[in-house]
């Protein structure tokens, strides 16, 4: 849940965030990391150094705290800038714990105070208590964690390097005048790696580029709110530094990061830039008149030769997961693509040549996709069953956009067809429980109106593991599966999971298949300062209360925000509805898929919880597992 469990390296990073963390706030000039010949890792810095102290709550020192407690950073207290990081790798609290909890051994030295305090950790827990094992010289602070990562919790043992070094260069970018250092122990031999960019995001994005030149300069800026007040709702020091530009041959591909943490799945950052890239040259290209008759722009045809370099700076950013590579803040869309909107617009119009170059090239690949959307209407053929009445289709052609949402009752599809995205977005109610399909013969499907109508709509017979159906008739990329997040929602979401798996194997093989999550509670959350009220989302129990420990953490008064939770997706306003299920950018979306060497285990726990003759199985299955189940009654 916490980390990815390939190679150790997400553990390691954990440690140079916290070390970047310092240099983002000033403290720290140098960080150092050593990748020893027995696959542990040394991070070292010289930022002020772990707090040594007692911590006020745990009782015990606030350096044993960050290593072994979740939620227990100095990443909280916001509020005007004051906490230890105004600016951090985001509120998960979990960082430098989970590196702690999945190492044999931790090692920490902290210099402060004029002392040197040393504690190891073994398995998460305390081997060595905190003790001071030398002096140093008053200005002489910093960090030192050397980690042995368990390799019974990975799929390898060491770090990757490659990724490692990406990793490193990209903070040496992000962190100006900060020397970032890599040394790799060989034998006797020590190669070290320094990396300095001088020309800061456009010298990196020109590495990245490996020499290919742009169709116009490389466009480089930044942009950062002061005061309150000169912002919106966006805080102190929020905002961004960009460098793009666009290129004739490849394909659209750059690197992200929020508070110089890698977002290497992207984001509503991302998504901001390209909205504000998007607004901009089409605004350029109708005030001069470069649109063909009957073509429409769209943003990624802006974005299909886009490089980039993103580096983003968001005081309280939410991210997808607790490995933090996609950054699900709904504010940063609205934040990124306002700042880049303008000079960019600016720019173009004062460069109308390079201008007129970009935006050749976004109509050019605009057209290129409309004809392959008519290419794929012309192998489409007038043999096609008539579509269910209840189907409110969306509007494109673009098979590899278009997505079907399959939705819990007549209540939540008619919020859901006002909160789409009409273009690409079709919805598809479903009255009452679909049937369990698991038993059911093939030839029999088509007696149950709604499985009828369901594969009617997505264009694939249903098909068994071992055959190979033909997918040109499929008229989504997506089939989402829309419930209610509740136990009677849970229940239709494994029927039709039931249905896929058994029946349309190879759809859920090539991960046309999603499962949404709708949040289940809002919190309403009062007007605080100059910050003016909002409403946060929380999927269940357990993200209510750490939802509410962070307002806590942030200074909301406790008590002053409401709790409500959502009957069903009927419930929520088209707004809600959009913003929390349907917004690709916003959304939590999971795609269903089967790995190939749990094929036989998931066929085995299907029949078990779904087959007519395994009642006493799954009697003794929840005798033996339901205690782990927090019954919604």
């Amino acid at each position: 849940m916490y980390t990815r469990t390939s190679d150790p390296t997400h553990i390691v990073q954990e440690a140079i965030d916290n070390a970047a963390d310092e240099a983002l706030g000033g403290f720290a000039t140098r960080i150092d990391v050593t990748v020893h010949a027995d696959a542990s890792v040394t991070v070292d810095d010289d930022g002020r150094g772990i707090p040594v102290g007692p911590h006020p709550e745990e009782k015990v020192s606030t350096l044993e705290v960050v290593f072994t407690r979740l939620h227990a950073g100095g990443k909280f207290d916001k509020r005007d800038g004051r906490g230890a990081y105004a600016f951090s790798g985001g509120l998960h609290g979990v960082g430098v714990s989970v590196t702690n909890a999945l190492s044999k051994r931790l090692e920490v030295e902290v210099k402060r105070d004029g002392k040197v305090h040393r504690i190891v950790f073994e398995h998460g827990d305390v081997a060595e208590k905190l003790k001071v094992v030398g002096t140093t010289g008053p200005r002489t602070t910093g960090t030192r964690a050397r980690i042995y990562p368990d390799p019974k919790y990975f799929d390898a043992p060491a770090v990757s390097l490659a990724d490692l070094t990406r990793l490193l260069r990209a903070k040496a970018v992000l962190l100006p005048g900060v020397k970032v250092n890599l040394h790799v122990e060989k034998g006797k031999k020590v190669e070290t790696q320094t990396w300095t960019y001088p020309a800061g995001l456009t010298g990196y994005l020109e590495e990245l580029a490996e020499g290919a030149e742009p169709v116009a300069p490389i466009f480089e800026g930044q942009t950062y709110y002061g005061k309150p007040g000169e912002g919106d709702t966006f805080a102190e020091g929020e905002g961004a530094a960009w460098a793009f530009a666009w290129y004739e041959e490849g394909r659209g591909e750059g690197e992200s990061y929020v508070n110089l943490i890698p977002t290497a799945a992207g984001g509503t950052h991302e998504a901001g830039l390209r909205a504000g890239l998007f607004e901009a040259i089409k605004s350029f290209v109708d005030h001069h008149g470069l649109l063909p008759r009957g073509l429409r722009l769209q943003t990624e045809d802006v974005s299909a030769k886009l490089r980039y370099v993103l580096s983003a700076r968001i005081l309280d950013p939410q991210f997808q997961g607790q490995v933090k590579e996609k950054l699900t803040s709904r504010d940063a869309l609205k934040l990124i693509a306002q700042i880049v909107k303008d000079p960019l617009e600016v720019w173009l119009n004062g460069h109308v040549e390079y201008g007129r170059k970009i935006a050749e090239l976004a109509i050019a690949q605009a057209m290129t996709r409309q004809k392959s959307a008519q290419r794929v209407e012309k192998r489409k053929g007038s043999g096609v069953a008539v579509l269910p009445g209840k189907l409110t289709d969306c509007e494109s052609d673009d098979a590899a956009r278009r997505e079907l949402f399959l939705v819990e009752g007549d209540s939540a599809g008619g919020s859901a067809k006002l909160a789409r995205d009409k273009q690409y977005q079709a919805i598809l109610p479903l009255r009452g429980k679909v049937l369990n399909t698991f038993e059911v013969d093939r030839d029999r499907l088509f007696a149950n109106t709604e499985i009828h109508d369901i594969a009617v709509a997505i264009g694939v017979d249903p098909h068994d593991a071992n055959a190979e159906p033909d997918l040109a008739g499929l008229r989504y990329a997506k089939i989402i599966v829309m419930a209610d997040a509740d136990v009677d929602g849970s229940h239709i979401k494994v029927l039709l999971l039931t249905l896929f798996f058994r029946h349309f194997p190879r759809l859920v093989e090539r991960g046309h298949i999603c499962v949404a999550h709708p949040p289940l509670y809002r919190i309403d959350v009062p007007a605080q300062g100059k910050r003016p009220a909002r409403k946060v989302y929380a999927l269940d129990d357990e993200e209510v209360e750490a939802m509410e420990d962070r307002l806590t953490k942030e200074g909301v008064r406790a008590g002053s925000w409401k709790v409500g939770r959502f009957k069903g997706l009927g419930e929520m306003n088209p707004e809600e509805l959009w913003d929390t299920t349907m917004n690709p950018e916003t959304r939590r979306v999971a795609a269903v898929r089967v790995a190939p060497a749990e094929a036989a285990s998931a066929q085995r726990v299907f029949a078990k919880l779904m087959g007519k003759a395994e009642a006493a199985s799954r009697r003794e299955w929840m005798e033996e597992h339901g205690n782990k189940v927090e019954v919604d009654v």
